[in-house]
């Protein structure tokens, strides 16, 4: 019965995208690369929320709030503030300039080798750090959550090997022969089941402390530990709450507004209004979202009394303990279809990079739009098997997955948020500017994290990573704003409509993104 569920759900699933995807024309860059520029608003949302909710969060996060508690809420909760500037400010200017991908801008405000350097190192953090860590964790979990080693009778590494090729190769059909428009139906469909079975953890795990009651069970939770509902995080925490005014909204700003893998969803609405309406609804989404990510690891604090060696290990222990073994089957096909979602569509942003940022430019000038398809498959190819080879290696990250993910991403996260914020505010300064800010902000934090903070000045001694980021965001920005006032551009740049789709704005999106910011400041101030 569990295995007909998780089969008759993932075919579901499959079966939904192939007809929704079928009249699409994907022989053009707009058709593949952006669904022919047709996504309305509940698909937006949709794809939004889940090709962000993956494992790495709902094993990563709930591992943090089963150390810490719900101070962790703030990696979901203030995403809604990010994705608000990023509806009312960046994507109306991404719409007007008819963008497929975000280098594209680049080229446009300072030059092509601009451009080159933020995709090499979007491809690069793809590759190295985040496919790799969205298989590994995935892997894991599955593994855990079901007893994968005990039931095919392999050891827990050959279980990893096993999903990871498995998901892999799945998740890279859908990417690399189904284009954007497969990615995002698919994830909308799994998007429904997620909400339904992330909701089934809590539920029953709070039934099961309240001997079936739920609100039994949440007071029981707030009596027994009351330090794990405290959203202000002291200077040790894993979020301080002073980081939220420095490098943690950057650090949103960059993933909702800038991150390829993620704003390709809003690049491809068919107009501004379904653009602005998916992100704010995505927004809500996101403001609900720990109930899923953090509560289970609250909920398994309390079940497990603290006596987990490993905390990436709570939700799916808790999954384990507390989900009726009929519905295993279900959930499997629940979190097969989160694994896949940040797996192709972090491949497919990879896909529309090489074959948009790299392989035109400067591999074949004149190749028709079929052949850029064509070898960006290719690309794609390789670059599935790389993270597939790769992610069984990574194992015991520091600071739980999710918080080494965010971490390492800084390489590359800050330095690009840099060039875009300051190519939008600013109309002279000029491309030499940004290649040295770019170059500079990966390197300066790749020494700051890697080189002085364990070396020289011990990790216990060193501010946070989120403060860090913030304060080389201020220095890059210095530093572009000093080579501008030195060495402006001979013309002003002006943004001029490539008019693909239309601009009207939706109207409630003020209103609505002042409600969105009211809430996220309520719920902290509850939580406080």
């Amino acid at each position: 019965m569990e295995i007909l569920s998780f089969v008759g759900f993932t075919l579901l699933v499959a079966v939904i995208s192939y007809f929704a995807t079928r009249k699409t024309n994907e022989q053009t860059s707009d058709g593949y690369f952006l669904g022919g520029r047709s996504l309305t608003a509940t698909v937006v949302a949709g794809s939004l929320l889940l090709t962000n909710l993956s494992t790495e969060q709902i094993v990563g996060l709930n591992g943090q709030a089963y150390s810490e508690g719900i101070l962790v809420m703030a990696w979901e909760t203030l995403a809604a503030i990010a994705m608000v500037v990023t509806a009312i400010f960046l994507l109306p200017k991404y719409l007007k300039g008819g963008l497929t991908t975000i280098p594209q801008f680049l080229e446009t405000r300072y030059d092509k080798g601009t451009k080159t350097i933020a995709s090499v190192l979007f491809l690069l953090g793809y590759i190295v750090i985040f496919l790799p860590i969205v298989l590994y964790s995935g892997s894991l979990a599955v593994s855990t959550m079901f007893n994968i080693p005990q039931l095919l009778g392999i050891t827990l590494t050959q279980s990893i090997w096993l999903c990871v090729w498995g998901i892999g190769i799945v998740g890279s059909i859908y990417a690399i022969f189904g284009g954007l428009r497969a990615v995002a139906v698919s994830d909308t469909v799994n998007a429904v089941g997620l909400v339904i079975g992330g909701l089934m953890i809590p539920v029953f795990g709070l039934m099961y402390i309240g001997d079936n009651s739920i609100t039994e069970g949440f007071n029981k939770l707030i009596e027994a530990a009351p330090e794990k509902f405290n959203a202000i995080g002291g200077p040790d925490a894993s979020v301080p709450f002073s980081t939220i005014f420095t490098g943690l909204m950057l650090v949103q700003l960059f993933y909702w507004g800038t991150n390829q893998a993620i704003i390709q969803r809003a690049l491809a609405a068919k107009n501004l209004k379904e653009g602005q309406k998916g992100m704010l609804l995505a927004a809500v989404g996101k403001i609900l979202g720990p109930l899923i990510v953090v509560l289970p690891g609250v909920i398994a604090f309390y079940i497990f009394k603290g006596n987990l060696e490993i905390p990436d290990q709570a939700y799916p222990k808790l999954v384990e303990k507390v989900l009726p073994g009929s519905l295993v089957g279900f959930f499997a096909a629940v979190l097969f279809g989160a694994i896949l979602s940040s797996f192709n569509s972090a491949l497919n942003s990879c896909v529309t990079l090489f074959g948009i940022d790299i392989y035109k430019e400067y591999i074949n000038k004149e190749a028709s739009e079929m052949t850029i398809i064509k070898n960006g498959k290719y690309f794609g190819i390789v670059l599935a098997i790389l993270s597939m080879t790769i992610a069984p290696f990574i194992a015991n990250a520091p600071n739980g997955l999710f918080g080494y993910l965010q971490e390492a991403n800084g390489c590359y996260s800050i330095p690009i948020l840099t060039i875009i914020v300051v190519g939008y505010l600013t109309k002279y300064v000029p491309a030499i500017a940004a290649k040295v800010g770019i170059i500079s902000g990966s390197v300066l934090y790749i020494i700051s994290q890697f080189i002085l903070k364990p070396y020289v000045f011990g990790a216990d001694n060193y501010p946070h990573y989120l403060h860090i980021m913030a304060i080389l965001f201020v220095i890059n920005i210095v530093i572009m704003l000093i080579i501008g006032k030195l060495y402006p551009r001979k013309e002003a740049f002006i943004l001029e409509d490539a008019k693909k789709v239309d601009l009207q704005p939706y109207k409630h999106v003020v209103m609505g993104s002042i409600i969105i910011c009211i809430v996220v400041v309520g719920i902290y101030y509850y939580f406080s």
